[in-house]
């Protein structure tokens, strides 16, 4: 069996790493890394943290528009399944790289195996909601993280027997790292006293930092606690755009340089509580019981609000201030770990790939 692994963007490395090391020599594995991520810390740097072999490609697609991205990906990829003529290709998440991966792959005949699949927000205003429902729907294995993902497949119309919940691959790389997450380490190199709290904040998402009102604000609640004590912020390449624009005083915060995994998965663990946009650290603040404020209207991850650490807080800075003062001042959430996010996630995909590749399925569609 030969197996196409497409990724792009710093959340595929994290779930690709330990599918396709739990995989091994069961398969002929070939990596493509698409480019979608361009800055060195959110790409290149990651695969000798994550153990994630060289990629024997990479398309250099670079930032653009969601629709031109999509298609300069589909445009260079479609070459590639001449040349390795895969029998499965295998996508990651919900970026722009794993729709345009699926499509070109059922567009080839290709069968697809989908990880992280049936994760709904319910708003298409969200460029990742379209990748994840039009990639789920040429799907042949889709892998999915937990019971409301399941669900929401079954709804769609999917066949049970394509579903398979295995758990959070991204958890698996967690557990895998964590012991070499030195907390103490990153503290001292950011000047901040043992055991004295801070707090950490990661934003990127168009809808926050692309609107000047909104990323204003966010930044006066931030400079607000910053007075306080100290807010660390490693800033993704489209935030520091932003900031570069309109010049707004940050002089009160910790900017830093997009983060390597370790150090800022060392910063999760030791934060007080976490400010976020993102949804893997909704994830990774869950496992880790770390309070987490999400700056969204809803998520596509109910199970970290429902059994884990994370509370929506709207895109309202007043109510970001608020839940700050709350999850400062209060008692711990109670939380729990959600099922099967044990560290074997992606064993579980790989006994499921062998188990049926002695004769792949018709792609779906």
């Amino acid at each position: 069996m030969h197996l196409l692994h497409i990724v792009g963007a710093r959340p595929n490395f994290m779930k690709a790493a330990p599918v396709m090391r739990a995989l091994g020599d069961r398969a002929r594995q070939t990596l493509i890394h698409t480019g979608q991520h361009y800055d060195r810390e959110m790409s290149e740097a990651l695969f000798g943290e994550l153990a994630l072999p060289e990629p024997d490609v990479n398309l250099a697609v670079g930032s653009d528009e969601a629709s031109v991205q999509t298609g300069r990906i589909l445009i260079r990829l479609d070459p590639l399944f001449e040349r390795y003529r895969p029998d499965v290709c295998v996508v990651y998440g919900d970026v722009n790289s794993t729709f345009a991966g699926a499509l070109a792959a059922a567009q080839r005949q290709v069968p697809v195996a989908h990880v992280e699949a049936g994760l709904r927000s319910y708003d298409r205003t969200m460029p990742e909601e379209l990748n994840r429902e039009l990639t789920d729907r040429v799907a042949e294995w889709l892998f999915t993280p937990s019971l409301d993902a399941d669900e929401n497949l079954v709804r769609e119309g999917i066949p049970t027997t394509r579903i398979h919940r295995v758990g959070n691959v991204m958890i698996d790389t967690l557990v895998r790292l964590l012991p070499h997450a030195d907390t103490g380490a990153v503290r001292q190199r950011l000047g901040i006293p043992a055991r004295a709290p801070y707090v950490l904040v990661t934003l990127h998402r168009p809808s926050t930092v692309d609107d000047p009102q909104v990323f204003e604000g966010i930044l006066g609640v931030l400079a607000e606690l910053a007075a306080r004590l100290p807010v660390v912020f490693p800033v993704h390449p489209r935030s520091r755009a932003r900031l570069d624009e309109e010049r707004w005083n940050v002089s009160g915060l910790r900017l830093t340089a997009p983060m390597n995994y370790l150090d800022f998965l060392a910063l999760e663990r030791g934060a007080a509580v976490v400010v976020t946009d993102s949804g893997g650290v909704q994830e990774e603040t869950t496992w880790l019981k770390v309070p987490c404020l999400t700056f969204r209207e809803n998520t596509e991850r109910p199970v970290t609000v429902i059994e884990g650490t994370n509370t929506l807080v709207g895109r309202d800075p007043g109510r970001l201030r608020d839940a700050l003062q709350t999850a400062l001042n209060g008692e711990p959430p109670m939380a729990q770990r959600p099922e099967l996010w044990d560290g074997h996630a992606a064993a579980r995909i790989a006994q499921v790939l062998a188990r049926t590749s002695a004769v792949p399925p018709q792609p779906a569609g």
